[in-house]
Formats: C-alpha cells, sequence, structure tokens
C-alpha cells in the first residue's frame, strides 16, 4: 500500500503530463458562456478590461469638491455653487473659491482636486437652512489635504489591463469582476466528460423496487453527482453493471470512447465477483491499487487507452457508501479540478482545523483514519470534537448526522480524550 500523500502526488504528477501533453488546454474546444452559468468554468481566454476603473475621478465621500488653488485651511469659507450626484455629474465651469456639493460615487468635477468630508464642514449647522437653487457658504472646521477622498481614475485597473489569466477558475468574486466590466459572456473550456457507473448484482436503481432481500439500492451514483455537482464537468451516467466479465468490458469499453475519465463504484477488490480491475488491466494499466487509509483501502487510479486517443484516466472506489465519499473528497474533486485546467493553488481549499477530542478514540497504527465525528466551538471559542462511537463504513445514518472527518495519520494509534487532532469540515456545510 502507499500512503495518501504518495497517491496524491501521483495523481497530481500523472494529471500534469496530461494536461500537457495527452491532452493540453490549447487544443482542447471552446464554448462561449453566459456569465452567471460561467461559474467554477474555467476560463479559455485572457480578460483584458475595455476601460479604465474608476473611469473617472470619483467622490470617496460625501462632502464637497473643492475647486484648484481654493484655500482649504480651517476655517476658509468655500462657495457652493452646484451638486454632484451619482449618474449626474456636476458639468458647469468651477473657479478658485468655488466647490459643488458631492455625493460618494459621484464623479469630481476636472477642476477640483480636494473632497472634503461634510463632517470636516459647517454643514451639520447649516443644513436646514441650505437653498439648493442658490449658491451658499460653508467654513472648514478642518484643513483639508489635497487629492483627499478622490479615487482616481484608473486606480485600481487601467484600461487593456489584464484582469484574469487564461485558465483561472471563475468563482463568485470574479462574477462580480466581469459584470463591473459589463461582461455578459466569456469562454470557457468545453466541460470535461465524465463517466460513472456502478457494479454489483445486488444493486437496485433509485425508485425502483427492492424484490427480495438480497437488493439494496444504488446509493453511490446520486452520492457521486451531488459531490462533483459543483466542478465544470458533464456527467454520463452508465447506470448498474452486473457482476458479469463481457457485460463489464463492454460497458468500460463503451464508456473509453465516450469520456475523459471514468469513475467507478465496487468491483474493485479481490473477490470472485470483482472484475473491473480485470477488465482496466485487459483495457489499460493500473498505476495504483490500495492506500493505506481507512476506510477505502481498495482505491484504484489508472488508465485506460486506445491506440491513437488520449487515456482515458480511471478511478475506482470501494462499494460502501463511507468508502466512496471519502475518496471522492480526498483524490477525485481534486483531480477532476486539476484536469480541468485549475492549478491545485485555485483549487476550492480542502479545509482543516485544529480540535481538541471531546472522548477517547480507538485507532490501530498503518493507516490514515477518517472517523465521523462532530464538530462544534465551546464558549471560548475553541473547537472540539466528538467522535461516534461506532464508526463501521456501513453506517449511512452516521455519516448523515456527521459534520466532519476526524483525520488520524497513519502512524498515530488511540487518542485520549483532551488530546488535539486534525478534523476536516464536511465541504456542504462550509461553502
Amino acid at each position: 500500500m502507499i500512503t495518501i500523500e504518495q497517491l496524491r502526488t501521483a495523481i497530481e504528477q500523472r494529471i500534469e503530463v496530461y494536461n500537457n501533453n495527452d491532452f493540453p488546454l490549447n487544443k482542447r474546444n471552446v464554448i462561449t458562456c453566459a456569465l452567471l452559468d460561467s461559474l467554477n468554468h474555467v476560463l479559455a481566454q485572457r480578460i483584458t478590461s475595455p476601460f479604465a476603473i474608476p473611469r473617472q475621478n470619483i467622490s470617496a465621500m460625501d462632502g464637497y469638491a473643492i475647486a484648484h488653488h481654493s484655500d482649504v485651511s480651517k476655517d476658509s469659507c468655500i462657495t457652493i455653487i452646484g451638486e454632484s450626484q451619482a449618474g449626474r455629474a456636476y458639468l458647469g465651469e468651477i473657479k478658485a473659491g468655488q466647490g459643488v456639493r458631492i455625493f460618494t460615487g459621484a464623479v469630481v468635477p476636472s477642476a477640483c482636486d480636494t473632497v472634503i468630508m461634510q463632517e470636516n464642514t459647517n454643514f451639520a449647522e447649516i443644513k436646514n437652512s441650505i437653498d439648493k437653487s442658490k449658491p451658499y457658504s460653508i467654513v472648514l472646521s478642518k484643513t483639508a489635504n489635497i487629492d483627499a477622498n478622490i479615487r482616481k481614475q484608473g486606480e485600481e485597473i487601467q484600461q487593456a489591463e489584464e484582469v484574469l489569466s487564461l485558465g483561472k477558475r471563475i468563482n463568485p468574486a470574479d462574477i462580480s469582476l466581469l459584470a463591473n466590466l459589463g461582461l455578459s459572456h466569456v469562454q470557457v473550456f468545453k466541460p470535461l466528460t465524465v463517466g460513472l457507473l456502478a457494479t454489483g448484482d445486488e444493486l437496485v436503481p433509485v425508485g425502483a423496487e427492492l424484490t427480495h432481500l438480497a437488493q439494496i439500492y444504488n446509493s453511490n451514483t446520486p452520492t457521486l453527482k451531488s459531490l462533483l455537482s459543483a466542478l465544470p464537468i458533464t456527467i454520463n451516467d452508465y447506470g448498474i453493471i452486473p457482476d458479469d466479465l463481457a457485460q463489464t468490458t463492454a460497458s468500460v469499453a463503451k464508456a473509453m470512447g465516450e469520456c475523459d475519465v471514468l469513475v467507478s463504484t465496487a468491483g474493485v477488490s479481490v473477490g470472485d465477483y470483482d472484475f473491473l480491475t480485470t477488465v482496466i488491466e485487459r483495457l489499460g494499466q493500473i498505476n495504483h491499487y490500495k492506500v493505506a487509509m481507512k476506510p477505502g483501502k481498495p482505491f484504484v487510479f489508472g488508465e485506460l487507452c486506445q491506440a491513437g486517443s488520449k487515456p482515458v484516466l480511471f478511478f475506482g472506489l470501494p462499494g460502501n457508501p463511507l468508502a466512496t465519499v471519502v475518496g471522492a473528497l480526498q483524490f477525485i474533486i481534486p483531480a477532476l479540478w486539476q484536469l480541468s485546467g485549475v492549478s491545485v493553488s485555485q483549487q476550492p481549499m480542502q479545509l482543516t482545523l485544529k480540535a481538541t477530542a471531546k472522548n477517547d478514540i480507538r485507532k490501530s497504527p498503518g493507516r490514515t483514519d477518517f472517523q465521523r465525528g462532530l464538530l462544534s466551538q465551546n464558549e471560548c471559542g475553541v473547537y472540539q470534537v466528538e467522535c461516534f462511537s461506532q464508526q463501521d463504513s456501513h453506517r449511512i445514518k452516521q455519516l448523515s448526522l456527521a459534520n466532519c472527518f476526524i483525520v488520524l495519520d497513519q502512524d498515530s494509534a488511540h487518542v485520549n480524550s483532551g488530546d488535539t487532532v486534525t478534523v476536516q469540515p464536511f465541504p456542504w456545510l462550509h461553502c
């Protein structure tokens, strides 16, 4: 068995070669995507700003824009001759000693070089007597600084400046930026096609009737679809494959011709009816099999190869639901982001915290253990976690009740109450 870290590194290195040689970004198809549909897609173009931001000098405060060469020392008097609002700029002439009432976000007239906060004038004393249709005077209660309270034209973004790079994963902040630039559509890479298949004579599709006691519902495919829902991918569902070598071979061969990645659940152990590893070896190769983690030890990373075609990367998960979740979170989701062209630094964070164990935790050395727990904070804000007493990998209700994994490293043994442990909150609870 290899360690979790070794498997992660092996997957990252193989995908780096895949992205550079087997299926480089510059050879991938590009689609035009509406701005609101582009979230989590990968940019296939450099985004440059069509104009400067701010487009003009803008007031950062409510107050008064004062003309060049005016006396802005304490107790000086300024004649206010107009008003500049957001969306309605003052266009008249302004001379030294004059100014205009201005509001946050409004254009600063070109003749003005200072905005004085209304709090630094006698505005509060005279506001009820001001007739906006006529000039009126204000008195400065504090000396102003030239250029104060002005957001300069282009101080954030220059016209034609690159603001988003090719290969950037589009996040909500990027949507805000693109909207501010007036871009309603962007070019993104066509989503990868990911095939999902489940194996096992005992499996029945959700919604169908269980006709005898040996049957169970296929929960892994819906689970994977929900876990992968934020990724820029298209999913092909190949359904449930019975424990039959010929049918398994035919289904995998079909997926090879239609997918970029294939993810399976069950059929990768060493049982007499586990045929997937045999099929993968016949149609391609297994790069790594078995990882030192619990649950999910029989994790397969391989690839399917057709002459003249790019490899189809393969991830084989065990059949129990908990191992499916652990394997998807630890390996498959980061791999799919990387395959989509997103650098490791731009991928969604896998948040980890340090917490105090509220009870004793049983563990044997030899494998990294992902145990279900309940993470909370005490009255002092310190994170603490309670481990469920039963950690069998088939306990699906327990997974639903938990809000985190307690990650116990490979060489660790039993944990005592009060010890510090590493915790991974479930991503669906902090997104």
